[in-house]
């Protein structure tokens, strides 16, 4: 399902705006941003996406705010793997999977949660940690059938989609 003209011309506007906001304090490790550096599917360059994610004892939550087609979630999808710097620390991801959506909640704790269920909220994933010992790239990183829409043709890192202001 292609995104919409309003819906990308929405996410065009915030990736040249907020997103060089959200980028600093995601760099800087203060605040709720993290970053998600992610390789493009098709230009094979590395992108960086300020995001908001979840700690959870398996890796990290995300709250797909604006839904699948965002680019970072489809490059990691295709990679199997990226990069989360969060709180000023780099953890390696190894796949991407649906997380069931009261859990994807709970991981974000109160208030956050509670404005996430207030907004129906619904579309959760977990970015699955590497371990040491495990083979980066290798883990499953599924598209699932939310994931099945394609967007736009371009691969960047998309706006601060995950959990950040609508």
């Amino acid at each position: 399902m292609a995104m919409g003209r309003f819906k990308h011309g929405f996410l065009k506007v915030l990736q040249r705006t907020l997103n060089p906001l959200t980028l600093r304090a995601a760099r800087r490790g203060g605040g709720p941003f993290a970053l998600i550096r992610h390789t493009g599917r098709k230009s094979g360059k590395v992108f960086e996406t300020p995001v908001i994610l979840a700690r959870a004892p398996e890796g990290f939550v995300a709250e797909l705010t604006y839904g699948p087609e965002v680019n970072w979630y489809r490059n990691i999808v295709a990679a199997g793997r990226a990069t989360v710097v969060w709180k000023g620390r780099e953890y390696e991801v190894d796949g991407i999977e649906p997380f069931e959506t009261g859990a994807g909640r709970r991981a974000f704790g109160p208030p956050a949660s509670w404005l996430l269920k207030l907004l129906r909220r619904h579309e959760f994933r977990l970015l699955h940690e590497a371990r040491p010992g495990s083979n980066p790239g290798g883990g499953a990183a599924s598209g699932s059938s939310a994931a099945g829409g394609a967007a736009s043709g371009s691969d960047n890192g998309g706006p601060a989609a995950s959990g950040s202001m609508p």
